[in-house]
C-alpha cells in the first residue's frame, strides 16, 4: 500500500508538472513556435545543409522562408541515403543511427525517416507521457496505471544496414523503451517486433488473452482485425469480459469514424476514445478533451509548422503561413521543420483548424489523396461526413473502402467510383448510395456543381465487397500490419482496379 501511494504521488507530481508546461505553450504559442525554430537552425548551423542554405544568417522567420527550399521526400532523399550509410553531419549534428522505414500510402517505394536521439526523446517518447498526462488530467480517477496497455504496433523487424537500425517506427519505439515502461506494456517485446503478421497476430492472442489490459494503443483498422480474432479464440461475447478494466483506447493513424459504432458492438460496454496524431516524421497532435472530435497542436516537441493553403499547393513558390496567419475551417498541406532533421518537409498531410486558443486542428486528408479528376476536390473529410451520415440513414457499418474515378468520355459524364467492405450491410443500398451523394452535395460545392443535371459527375457507382477483400488485397500487396493503411481515394484507378478484379475471384 505504501508503495502504491508513493507511485500514484510521484505520478500524479509529474502529470501536474507537464500539465502546467503544456499550458505555457497554449498561452504563448508564437514565442514557444519561434524558440523551437531557432533552436533546431543553432543546432544544425554547422552541418552540410546548414552552411549550404546559410543557417547561420537567419535572423527572422521571414529569412528561413525565404533562403530554406520546400522539400518533399525525394527531394530530401539523397541527403537521407548519405547518412544511412554511416556519413556525419549532413542535415543534424553528429551521426544518425536510426531510420524508421515506412512505405507511405502512395509510394511502392519504402522511405528511409530520420530518428535522432533528440527526436526520439523530445518527440515521440515525450508525447507518450503527454498522451497519459492529458488523459489523466482529464480522469483524475484513473487506474490506468494498475493495468496493461496493450500496444499494437508495425510488423517489420529492426535490421541493420550501413552499421545503422531501420524499422517500424512502433519497432523503433519499442527497441529502445527503458525497461520500467516494458513491465506495464503486452504483448512482450518479443513479440511485439515480430516480422510476420500471421504469426504475430496469432502470438499476440495467446498473450494477451490471459492479460489484465486496461488500454489499448494502436491502428483502428488492425486493433479491430485483432480484436475480432481474440473474441473468435476465446468464444467470448465481448471485450468487456475478457478485459473488465478495460477503459480507454488510444488511436491514430487513419479516421475512426467509420469504424466507431463497430467497436461500440463489440465491447459489451462503455470506454473512453482517444485520437493521437503521429508520424514517422514526429508526434503533432493528442486529443486533450473528452468527447472531442479533435487535437491540442503539440508546440513544444521540436516541430516548427508551417502551412500552405491548399489552393497554392503545387505552385513552386507558394505562400506559407505560421500558425499566427492561419484560418479557421480551411484546408492546409503543413509544413515540417524537426529535430529529427528534416527542413521544411512535406508531411503529405492536410489539416483544418478547429480552435486558435488554443490551435486545435482535424486531419482533413492527404496532399495526394483525393480526388479531383473533374474539379471536384474532394478531400477524405468531406467523404468520412457523408459516409456517416449514410451509414445512420441505413444502419450500416463499414469496414474498409477506397474510391477514385471514372474518367468522362465522348458519350458519357465522370463518375467517382466506390468499394465498400460492410461489416453489417445497408438495409437499403439505394437510400445508402443517395444520402451519400447528397451529403456530399452538401459539404462541398465543388461536388454540387459538378453533380449539376449530371452534367460533369453521374451519381456514384457503388460495389459491395466480399469479406475480407481488403485484407486479401494488402496482404497481396506485403502491407498487412499495424502502421499500413488502406489508401481512402486516389486521382487514378491504381488501387480501385485491383481491388475490383480480386472482388470478382471466387
Amino acid at each position: 500500500m505504501a508503495t502504491k501511494v508513493i507511485f500514484n504521488s510521484v505520478v500524479n507530481w509529474f502529470i501536474g508538472r507537464r500539465i502546467d508546461q503544456i499550458e505555457r505553450f497554449i498561452a504563448h504559442p508564437y514565442e514557444t513556435q519561434k524558440g523551437v525554430l531557432f533552436s533546431q537552425l543553432f543546432m544544425a548551423e554547422d552541418t552540410e545543409y546548414g552552411k549550404k542554405w546559410g543557417f547561420k544568417n537567419i535572423k527572422s522567420i521571414q529569412d528561413f522562408q525565404s533562403q530554406i527550399p520546400i522539400v518533399s521526400y525525394e527531394d530530401f532523399e539523397p541527403y537521407i541515403t548519405r547518412a544511412r550509410q554511416g556519413e556525419s553531419d549532413i542535415f543534424w549534428p553528429g551521426q544518425i543511427k536510426k531510420f524508421a522505414k515506412s512505405s507511405g500510402t502512395t509510394n511502392a517505394k519504402s522511405k528511409f525517416i530520420p530518428i535522432t536521439e533528440e527526436s526520439l526523446e523530445d518527440c515521440h517518447y515525450k508525447a507518450g507521457k503527454d498522451l497519459i498526462s492529458l488523459y489523466v488530467n482529464n480522469h483524475p480517477d484513473s487506474e490506468l496505471f494498475q493495468h496493461k496497455n496493450l500496444r499494437l504496433g508495425g510488423s517489420s523487424q529492426i535490421m541493420k544496414d550501413f552499421n545503422t537500425q531501420f524499422g517500424d517506427l512502433s519497432a523503433l519505439l519499442i527497441e529502445n523503451l527503458p525497461y520500467w515502461v516494458e513491465i506495464i506494456n503486452t504483448p512482450c517485446r518479443k513479440v511485439s517486433l515480430l516480422g510476420e503478421w500471421e504469426t504475430k497476430l496469432k502470438a499476440i492472442v495467446e498473450e494477451v488473452k490471459n492479460q489484465d489490459v486496461g488500454s489499448m494503443t494502436g491502428v483502428p483498422s488492425w486493433m479491430m482485425v485483432l480484436l475480432t480474432r481474440l473474441l473468435k479464440e476465446t468464444n467470448s461475447p465481448d471485450i468487456k469480459t475478457i478485459w473488465p478494466n478495460l477503459e480507454v483506447f488510444f488511436h491514430g493513424g487513419i479516421s475512426f469514424t467509420p469504424y466507431r459504432e463497430q467497436y461500440k458492438k463489440i465491447m459489451g460496454g462503455e470506454i473512453n476514445y482517444y485520437e493521437i496524431y503521429n508520424a514517422s516524421e514526429g508526434f503533432f497532435g493528442i486529443q486533450d478533451r473528452w468527447g472531442a472530435d479533435d487535437m491540442l497542436l503539440m508546440l513544444d516537441y521540436g516541430i516548427f509548422y508551417e502551412f500552405i493553403p491548399m489552393e497554392e499547393f503545387g505552385y513552386s513558390h507558394p505562400k506559407t503561413l505560421t500558425l499566427d496567419q492561419v484560418e479557421l475551417g480551411k484546408n492546409y498541406a503543413m509544413l515540417i521543420t524537426t529535430n529529427g532533421g528534416l527542413w521544411r518537409y512535406l508531411i503529405g498531410d492536410t489539416v483544418k483548424f478547429t480552435s486558435k486558443n488554443p490551435y486545435r486542428i482535424k486531419v482533413s486528408g492527404r496532399t495526394k489523396h483525393y480526388i479531383n479528376a473533374f474539379g471536384e476536390e474532394l478531400m477524405i473529410d468531406n467523404v468520412e461526413e457523408a459516409l456517416k451520415c449514410a451509414c445512420q440513414y441505413t444502419d450500416a457499418q463499414i469496414i474498409d473502402y477506397t474510391g477514385a474515378p471514372i474518367y468522362m468520355d465522348r458519350d458519357h459524364s465522370g463518375a467517382h467510383e466506390w468499394i465498400f467492405e460492410f461489416a453489417k450491410k445497408p438495409n437499403d443500398l439505394e437510400r445508402f448510395i443517395y444520402e451519400f451523394d447528397e451529403k456530399l452535395k452538401n459539404i462541398n460545392s465543388d461536388y454540387e456543381a459538378k453533380r449539376y443535371n449530371n452534367m460533369t459527375l453521374q451519381r456514384p457507382v457503388v460495389h459491395i465487397a466480399k469479406e475480407n477483400l481488403f485484407y486479401e488485397w494488402m496482404s497481396t500487396r506485403g502491407k498487412l500490419g499495424g502502421q499500413n493503411k488502406v489508401p481512402r481515394l486516389s486521382n487514378n484507378r491504381e488501387y480501385i482496379d485491383p481491388l475490383l478484379k480480386l472482388n470478382t475471384l471466387s
